[in-house]
């Protein structure tokens, strides 16, 4: 009964002059997060107040008109659980890298590639591949930034090697992402949606490996084969080391993500249970450090560095859209499917990430609740995901980058190579086709 009362209110506020007024702060507030490079506003600050505004003024709505509030009151209590899930799940995820760059893990991992001698293109292959092998476990916001960095340590000037390795790096962390439950905000929100298994998103890497490889190849042509190193480079690198404890950590992050995969599917708990558990781990470990062999750690200092104006913008965005879900306006996003070929609609679903982020498309997608078979749902998991990097700021890994890259790596760089994201789109998505719908492979 209170899910037919939760309906019947969305379906009249769409056509309702208040419905329109809060797709109109939606629409001007989600022009500000995709300017933000223009404005200099951080994209939090607007996510965060529209996606709270907006509940606001429906809460306000309700209580003028004299409405029953049931339907309100579910629909928040639902949303509440769905942020938390994903809100908790990347801040101990942050937290873990924080501790392991603390720990000069990262540190290590640059000075041993400026030391090894590599060339330019060398590098940009050895960046692209831990892009796409590490953000299956770390994320691929977390991953995107720390590589930009790596990116930088090792030449932050020369623009004709920086530019296409930024974007090897952001479309490498978003296919790689595309694999794992846990690779991207979007696979998880679907994983958590139980819209797919673990073992099942295993089957994308395919058509996210060979995508990627693709648009690495070309990107490559552009990088210089030249030596990067400078005088003095070898020296400093042998001198820096993982500090005590350092690669202790780096395995407790690998048993947290396990635990969360257990959790999961054993257990039937949320990721983020499983991984707060393992922050609980990394509590005592750093205690024990700090105690046993008088380290200077300290988790709470791991926290403080943790990106929290993203765990802010994913929090204000997932609330915003929630709040159309609940007036009613992504109805429409189900009736597509109705109406066209799935597969079409999925394909477009990724053009649509790059301008719009691929985290709203995927919640208005999981909230709409189209009747798709697993296939299409691994379809849409890939699009989406894969599909954020064909503009700079279409997903939080191109966003993270630009930040990190401010000046070198901009909307404008990247569109002048967004050619060759295409065609590792395209292929990924002639691989996806000919392994799930020819050889029925999944």
């Amino acid at each position: 009964m209170t899910t037919e009362v939760v309906k019947a209110a969305a379906v009249n506020f769409v056509g309702h002059p208040f419905g329109w007024i809060l797709l109109a702060i939606f629409i001007v507030g989600y022009y500000f997060i995709a300017t933000e490079e223009k404005y200099h506003i951080d994209k939090a600050k607007p996510a965060l107040f529209v996606g709270t505004f907006m509940f606001v003024l429906i809460g306000l709505y309700y209580a003028i008109e004299g409405l029953n509030f049931a339907p309100f009151e579910q629909a928040i209590d639902h949303l509440i659980l769905e942020i938390a899930e994903i809100f908790f799940f990347l801040f101990v995820a942050m937290t873990y890298i924080e501790a392991l760059i603390e720990r000069g893990v990262f540190n290590a991992l640059r000075a041993k590639l400026i030391a090894k001698g590599y060339s330019y293109r060398e590098l940009f292959w050895i960046t692209g591949t831990l892009a796409f092998f590490i953000s299956p476990v770390a994320d691929n916001l977390t991953t995107a930034l720390i590589l930009s960095t790596v990116l930088l340590t090792i030449d932050g000037k020369n623009k004709r090697f920086l530019v296409p390795s930024a974007i090897n790096v952001v479309v490498a962390a978003n296919a790689g992402g595309a694999w794992s439950p846990f690779g991207d905000i979007t696979t998880l929100m679907v994983w958590a949606a139980e819209k797919g298994s673990f073992g099942e998103f295993l089957y994308l890497f395919p058509a996210a490996f060979i995508g990627w490889f693709v648009t690495a190849y070309l990107l490559s042509r552009y990088v210089p084969d030249l030596d990067p190193r400078k005088e003095g480079d070898s020296e400093a690198a042998e001198q820096i080391e993982i500090l005590k404890g350092g690669k202790i950590i780096l395995a407790f992050g690998a048993l947290t993500i396990a635990l969360a995969v257990i959790g999961k599917q054993v257990m039937h708990l949320p990721p983020m249970w499983g991984m707060l558990f393992g922050l609980s781990l990394l509590q005592l470990y750093m205690y024990f450090l700090k105690k046993k062999h008088q380290q200077e750690v300290s988790i709470f200092l791991a926290m403080s560095k943790i990106e929290n104006n993203t765990l802010l913008f994913f929090f204000g965005i997932l609330a915003a859209v929630g709040a159309l879900h609940f007036i009613g306006f992504l109805e429409y996003a189900a009736k597509l499917y109705e109406m066209f070929n799935p597969t079409i609609v999925n394909i477009a679903v990724g053009f649509l990430s790059a301008i719009v982020d691929n985290v709203p498309v995927m919640s208005a997608v999981l909230k709409a609740n189209p009747a798709l078979d697993q296939a299409q749902w691994m379809l849409v998991t890939m699009t989406a995901g894969i599909g954020g990097s064909l503009i700079s700021f279409g997903s939080a890994a191109g966003v993270g980058v630009m930040g990190k890259m401010a000046g070198i790596y901009t909307f404008s760089s990247h569109i002048k190579l967004a050619w060759t994201v295409l065609v590792g789109y395209i292929v990924s998505l002639a691989v996806w086709y000919f392994q799930f719908m020819v050889l029925g492979f999944y």
